[in-house]
């Protein structure tokens, strides 16, 4: 018998226990990896549950610190905003009102918690009255005459003080109009994290119910990308480097995890995943119904983001995720 082969190498060896197959993982997930997302509205003590996302709510700022006070009690570095406007109009002008409910929020978490890293969510389509995410003409969303109203969205958070601006809208030269607002406003220091690769998915769908933000006609097939298309990703991600993004941002994850891998082999840059509303809201339902091992699954998804070659994972389950890592029962 060939000594190289069985029964001299048994791969089971090192799977025998639970101490044995920790030391042997080879993708370890940390919660220093999670972005934590935040649906915030104005007013006081709101803490709303989105029937669609169980576990997350609609917050008002004061909730949203409470939230994020728990954040980095476990361990986790950042949380991204989102916006529900008072009211809305053609153009999302609420969205860059540095007293809106983003900006409200950025102000309190860097007072309070001034290591938490806070990113914002720059898009307009929570704020248009038509829900696309850019400025309406001739019935098409105008990519030129939206870029500055981004770059303003931007310019608002980071006086209120994000650490990291990430437009998710896929217009052509948002980055470039971003980054030259933030830097002639001497916020040359805040980051991009560039949603750089975003499809047009169906695994949207609960986001868009928290967020009201469902287009009021069409699709936005028209700017996001085709869901077959890992190449053209490719070329996305470099334009935005290129314009001056310091991260990018793969999304969703599970149904692009090829994206993830192939981005991470091409580009030296921290990459981010979104583990989606969707994908979020699937494993409760089937966890809730009795259909699945609800922890377990969670675990693997968020180790197979990992594993692809994602950076940070910004994920619904990152409370939950960070817990289990807390008290060492993640993949146990």
């Amino acid at each position: 018998m060939d000594s190289a082969g069985f029964p001299t190498v048994r791969m089971r060896r090192l799977r025998r226990t639970a101490g044995l197959r920790a030391m042997a993982r080879e993708t370890r997930v940390s919660a220093s990896q999670l972005i934590a997302p935040l649906f915030v509205r104005k007013g006081k003590n709101v803490r709303e549950e989105i029937s669609s996302l169980p576990g997350v709510f609609r917050t008002s700022p004061d909730t949203a610190l409470r939230e994020a006070e728990e954040f980095r009690k476990l361990g986790i570095p950042s949380v991204i905003l989102s916006g529900i406007p008072e009211r809305k109009d053609e153009e999302g002008t609420e969205a860059w009102d540095d007293e809106a409910a983003v900006q409200q929020t950025a102000r309190l978490l860097k007072k309070e918690i001034p290591d938490l890293v806070v990113m914002t969510d720059v898009c307009l389509d929570e704020y248009t009255s038509h829900g696309h995410c850019g400025v309406i003409r001739n019935g098409e969303v105008d990519n030129d005459a939206t870029l500055p109203l981004l770059a303003k969205a931007a310019l608002s958070h980071a006086r209120a003080g994000a650490d990291v601006v990430a437009p998710s809208d896929m217009m052509d030269g948002r980055v470039a109009a971003i980054r030259a607002a933030l830097d002639d406003h001497r916020f040359a220091e805040r980051a991009i994290l560039a949603y750089s690769a975003k499809t047009a998915s169906a695994f949207y769908g609960p986001f868009r119910e928290a967020a009201d933000s469902a287009p009021k006609f069409g699709d936005r097939r028209g700017y996001q990308m085709d869901a077959g298309n890992s190449r053209e990703a490719m070329r996305e991600i470099e334009l935005d480097l290129q314009e001056g993004a310091d991260a990018v941002m793969v999304k969703p994850a599970l149904p692009c995890l090829d994206t993830i891998a192939k981005a991470r082999a091409r580009f030296d840059c921290p990459i981010a995943a979104y583990n989606v509303s969707g994908e979020y809201a699937m494993v409760k339902a089937a966890g809730r119904n009795g259909w699945i091992d609800e922890k377990r699954v969670t675990c693997e998804v968020l180790t197979s983001i990992v594993r692809a070659g994602a950076d940070w994972i910004l994920t619904y389950h990152a409370k939950e995720a960070a817990a289990w890592l807390a008290d060492g029962t993640f993949l146990a």
